[in-house]
């Protein structure tokens, strides 16, 4: 006589697989000693080098340059602090936490998920640091701007976050830890974030990823014009700033599959 075995059901979590043990976490390994300094002390060093170099013509219609400068750096830090702690998942990769994930119930969505809110909430250092400087340095705009510009500095994190994510899964431990510093000040410069662009540079750096958020945290601080005269429109930056992180998250998932056997 034979009896027939059931085959085990599928495990299912809700939030695919995200609980707040996992959460808490992820935060405590962001904020160590060592990740948190250097976030600090490069954007508040170059917004100290950098606020007073203001061009020779033009203008801001709600604020002055060191407004500009100080919205940029806090762009490039937040940037900084995201893609360098999302980049770090290359050290579980190479550790086989990846195969240890993939017998658990938690899905790549969630565990992606996680791992670019927590490096969201570290970028929140360099913003925090770089608008304080702003504040204390003669930075000025409307109420309105200071709010408004450093959220979307703070919140346009989740898109280099993303990319991190990628960096991370792609590459080895010793090569992924030199990439963002290097990578995250390339695209600065070609954004528009420490020089003000113009002309055939100015187009280029509509298609960069930097550009949609500098662009976006700024809107009210210029109405999206350049000191040159040049407008940059909001869908624009809108457009940059979605396609952006869509084709970072799609890089970041399929790494992310593979290195868990999860197609």
């Amino acid at each position: 006589m034979t009896t027939a075995t059931a085959a085990p059901a599928p495990r299912t979590s809700a939030f695919s697989g995200v609980n707040p043990t996992f959460v808490r976490y992820e935060l405590r390994r962001r904020f160590n000693r060592q990740t948190t300094i250097f976030t600090l002390l490069l954007p508040a060093v170059l917004y100290l080098a950098l606020f007073r170099t203001a061009p020779a013509h033009g203008s801001v219609p709600h604020g002055n340059f060191a407004a500009w400068m100080m919205i940029g750096i806090a762009v490039y830090g937040a940037a900084m602090a995201a893609t360098s702690s999302a980049a770090t998942i290359s050290v579980e990769k190479s550790v086989g936490w990846m195969r240890t994930i993939a017998l658990t119930p938690l899905a790549p969505p969630g565990y992606l998920l996680v791992k670019v809110l927590s490096s969201v909430v570290m970028a929140a250092v360099p913003v925090a640091i770089v608008g304080g400087l702003g504040a204390v340095t003669g930075a000025e705009a409307d109420a309105k701007v200071w709010v408004t510009s450093l959220l979307v500095a703070w919140l346009g994190a989740g898109v280099f976050a993303a990319l991190g994510i990628a960096l991370g899964l792609a590459l080895k431990p010793d090569v992924v830890m030199h990439m963002p510093g290097l990578t995250m000040t390339a695209l600065a410069f070609i954004g528009n974030l420490f020089i003000p662009l113009s002309g055939t540079m100015l187009e280029i750096s509509r298609y960069t990823p930097m550009y949609g958020v500098s662009t976006l945290a700024r809107y009210w601080l210029t109405d999206g014009y350049t000191f040159s005269g040049e407008h940059c429109g909001l869908a624009g930056a809108v457009f940059n700033i979605v396609a952006w992180f869509a084709g970072f998250s799609f890089m970041a998932i399929r790494r992310f599959a593979k290195s868990t056997g999860r197609q």
